[in-house]
Order: structure tokens, then sequence, then C-alpha cells
């Protein structure tokens, strides 16, 4: 993958300058031109779109494999508990905060190293946090194992096996450490824009939970699927680690000047670790993967099975959200850079193009898991103990989780340019707490009369009513983009997304069997999107489409 980093054009400027006679400045030669900017995202998407996508399918094998073996019920429902501890230190140690707050700083260290600053930018970087975070890391590691029976009473009161439920949080406790360095190393190696190391640890994650569990399950019970997940948390790290390596060193040219000009002065390194910048990046994440403790909390009074329905369900909805945010995961860096060079037309236009192909994405994949949710539950989980009465349910779940998804996606993308700026902001921890809020709200309400059913609609009411925020906030806080423009667009797709999600309701009862009505819907469905987004002129599909010519007329 694309190894191109900030330092290339000055290490050939300072080359040729160093050869010239003492006190003699010259102007610098011009640079090798370096590939646009566009392809270098183009490429970068392509893979991390591919490894995504064989991450998340692996992930489906490792939740098949779960349900397989211990079906939906008391053995599952501890186990998921216990995945509590990784899915909110993923959240806020790889995928959101993390990278929040350690993009736009190596960019701009990276920025400094190009310049020829001394001591390597870089390297001060890394010898300022990453042993203060190790040791951050490890401390809160060892409080998590140890205090697992009150870890486990405060998400789950009233589960039917805590003891388990223990024992797999001491387990999954040991994620925390492993996910900390394995965010650090992806955002350092995004900043670089080397991509394709990142793009795999979901990969080598999911690897090592399936072989550790299916390994151990026979000795070990649901206890082996989390001695996995702690398994595959080290594998995530040693994933990276060798690029991690190679981009750290100096190259012998870094850090020359050029005869005759001054050295530059030594900058302030920014307070990364102080409570200023990491507050409004640690509560905007903890709120948002809090939706999924306020659900668990609820259903752990509900009959066993409930909070195992609810996983398979967000975990299966949850995919186009996935797929559509690694359009801002590429971008990110390129957004955070011009918003520190104050770019703000750039910035803007990257966003409002990010939020409109994340949408495409993300509503396409809406209508293909509302249509046919009973047959993709039947094709990936019903076997072995999950019966056909789970499939049901967790199908009717998902159908009603996927009402957010746009908003998911929403929030995941808006976010990130919230906190390009070099002063985080609190408007959207404040925007993730309304939403919250909204959902604790509805779900205390709505759990009685509706269960589950309950559950799934207040999750996706109240990340809606965060992305309505940060839609709203964006264009007058960071980014000036144009609100409008973009919710029509997001309309404009919405409606392509009705059309094509009834067109799959009417044709998935015509066709026998789950496994080929569902792969005629995968055809169908996004067809009629694509017709219908094009019928009511939205931009984005024409573009895609034209793209997708231009690419097979290259072929030809």
């Amino acid at each position: 993958m694309n190894e191109t980093t900030t330092g290339t054009g000055p290490r050939a400027t300072a080359r040729t300058a160093v050869s010239a006679p003492p006190g003699a400045v010259h102007a610098p030669p011009v640079p090798q031109q370096p590939p646009r900017l566009g392809k270098v995202l183009a490429r970068a998407a392509a893979v991390t779109a591919a490894l995504t996508v064989a991450g998340s399918v692996l992930g489906l094998v490792r939740d098949q494999s779960i349900a397989h073996l211990f079906g939906a019920g008391s053995d599952s429902d501890a186990f998921l508990i216990s995945w509590t501890v990784p899915e909110m230190a993923s959240t806020l140690l790889i995928e959101d905060a993390m990278a929040l707050v350690l993009v736009p700083a190596f960019s701009q260290a990276l920025a400094r190293r190009a310049a020829g600053e001394h001591p390597d930018p870089v390297r001060s970087l890394v010898a300022a946090t990453l042993p203060r975070l190790l040791v951050l890391l490890g401390c809160t590691t060892g409080l998590l194992v140890l205090g697992a029976p009150v870890i486990v009473d405060l998400l789950a009161p009233g589960l039917a096996e805590p003891r388990v439920a223990v024992a797999c949080t001491r387990l999954t406790a040991l994620t925390v450490l492993s996910f900390g360095i394995t965010g650090y190393l992806s955002a350092a190696l995004r900043a670089h824009r080397s991509y394709l190391p990142p793009a795999t640890i979901y990969v080598a994650y999911n690897v090592g939970i399936i072989v550790t569990m299916l390994v151990l399950h026979s000795l070990w019970g649901v206890r082996a699927a989390a001695a996995g997940v702690a398994a595959g948390s080290v594998l995530m790290v040693l994933a990276q680690l060798p690029a991690f390596v190679k981009h750290l060193a100096v190259r012998p040219a870094d850090g020359v000047l050029l005869p005759g000009a001054a050295a530059p002065a030594r900058t302030v390194r920014p307070a990364l670790l102080g409570i200023g910048v990491l507050a409004p990046v640690v509560i905007f994440t903890v709120c948002r993967q809090s939706q999924v403790l306020i659900e668990r909390f609820l259903a752990a009074s509900l009959p066993a099975g409930a909070i195992s329905h609810l996983n398979y369900a967000q975990k299966v909805a949850q995919v186009p959200m996935m797929l559509s945010l690694m359009i801002c995961t590429v971008t990110f860096p390129v957004v955070a850079k011009a918003v520190a060079d104050g770019e703000g037309d750039q910035a803007r236009r990257r966003v409002e193009r990010d939020l409109a192909l994340a949408g495409v994405v993300v509503l396409a994949g809406t209508a293909v898991v509302v249509a046919y949710a009973p047959q993709i539950i039947d094709v990936l989980f019903q076997r072995g103990a999950f019966s056909a009465a789970d499939t049901a349910t967790t199908a009717s779940i998902m159908r009603v989780y996927a009402l957010g998804l746009l908003g998911q996606c929403l929030v995941g993308a808006l976010g990130r340019p919230f906190f390009s700026a070099a002063r985080p902001t609190w408007f959207p921890a404040a925007a993730m707490g309304a939403g919250l809020l909204v959902n604790a709200v509805a779900g205390a309400l709505a759990v009685g009369p509706w269960g589950v059913y309950g559950i799934a609609a207040s999750n996706a009411l109240g990340i809606t009513v965060t992305a309505g925020f940060l839609l709203r906030g964006l264009g007058s806080r960071v980014v000036s983009i144009h609100v409008r423009g973009v919710a029509l667009t997001l309309a404009r797709l919405s409606v392509a997304a009705v059309a094509a999600c009834a067109a799959g309701l009417l044709l998935a009862p015509l066709v026998p069997g789950a496994l080929p009505s569902l792969a005629a819907g995968c055809l169908l469905v996004p067809g009629v999107f694509a017709a219908a987004a094009l019928a009511l002129r939205a931009p984005e599909v024409v573009g895609l489409l034209d793209l997708t010519k231009q690419r097979f007329r290259h072929v030809r």
C-alpha cells in the first residue's frame, strides 16, 4: 500500500543545498511530483474497503461460531456482558478518541519534521506520549481485572450467570492495554498515509478469536471466547508494529538545514494527554458507546437470550455503517491538515463529499437489511444451538435497529471534523449526551410494553437526535458546510432507499429459500436504489456511475 510520507520533498531539497558553496542560498529544486491526492485516497479507500469487508466477514464468522457453540442463552449473555469492556475500549482507544487526538498531532509533527526541525518532532511526540499512555493503560487494566465482580453487577444486575460473566470479564479486560497500543499505532500510521497495516487489525483480531474459541471451547466453555478476545487483541498490535517502527526511524537526510537558513524555533509540544485536549474527545466517545451499556442494563431483567438477540441484530445491522465510515477514516488526515492550514473551503468540500458518499453506502445497505432481515439472520446464524425462533426475534430487532443506521453513520462522520482543530470543542460531547439522555429515557419507558423492540427503537431515536445536533452545529463552529444542501442530498438518498426497500420486501417472499432470496435481493435492492437516486438527481450516485464507466473503459 502507499507508504508516502511528508518528508520526501524536503530531503531532496536538503541534499542539493548542502553541496552548494558555504554561505550560498540557492532556490531549492522542484521536487518530483507526488501522486495526486485523489489517487492516493482512492487506492487507500479501495484497500481499506477490501480489508474492512474481510474483517466484517470474519466478524460474522466469529458471531456465527458463538451462536453455533453457545446459542442465545445464559452463557452467551454472560460472555456478551464481558464483551462490553472491549467494545467500549475499541471505540475509545482505536476508532474514535485515540484517532481524533493523535492523527492531527502526528500530522503536525510530520510537517515540522519536513521543515527540518531539531530534534525530530515525530520521535519527540512518541517519547512524550507513549510511555505515559502505557502506564495509564496498564493501571486501568489491573483495576478492571480486580473489579470485575463490581463491573458485572453494575452492567447487568440480575444476570443469570454472574460468575461466568466475571471470569470472562477478567479475560476481556486485558484488551484495554493492547487496544490502546493498537489505536496509538493506527493513528500514527494513518497520519503517515500508511493505510494498509491499520486496515488489517480486525482481520487479525477476529482470526485470533475464532481460532482460540474453536480450540478451547470444549475445555473452557464460553470462557474460550473471552480468551480469544484477549489473544486477538495482541495480534492487532503485531499486525502494525513493523510498519510503525519503520516510519518512526529518521532518514539520514532528515533535519538538514539549508545553508544560510536559520534553525527553526523549537515549538512547544502540545499537552496531548492534558485534560483540556482529551476530555471533550473521551466524553464524546464514552457517551457514544454508552448506548450499548443502556441496552444491556435494560435487557438484563428480560428473559434469557434478550441480550444475545440484541447483540446479533446490532452487529449485523451495523455492517453498512462500518463500510460507509471507511471513507471518513481514510480522508480524516486530509481534513485535519486542511483545517490546520486554514484552507476552510477545501475542508468544507471534502466533508460534504464524504457525508454524501457515506450516505449512499449506508442507505443502500439499510434498504437491504430491512428488506431481507429474516433471510440474512437465517443464512448467518440459524444452525446448531441457534433456533428458528431466535432467527425470527433477531431479524425483527434488526429491522428496528436499521432505522438508526443513517444517524450512526452521520455521528461517526461528523465527529471527525469537529476534532480536526487544534482545540477540540465540547459541542460533540454535549450533542452525544443529549442523544444518550433521549435513548435512556425512551428505553426505560419502552422496555416494559415492548421489550427488546423498545430498546432497539430507543437506540435509533437517540442516535438520530445526536446526528441532527452535530449536522446543524458543524457549519457554524468548525467547517462551514452547507447544511441545507447536505440535508437535501441525504433526503433524496433516503427516498431512494425507501423505494429500494419496498421493492425488496415485495420480491423476498417470491424467491424460495433464504440464500437464493438474499442473493436476488443483493442485486435488486442496490439496482432499484441507484435507479431511484438517478431519478431524484442525486449527484453522488451519478458521479459514482461515471467513475465506474471510466474505470471499465480504462480496463478495455
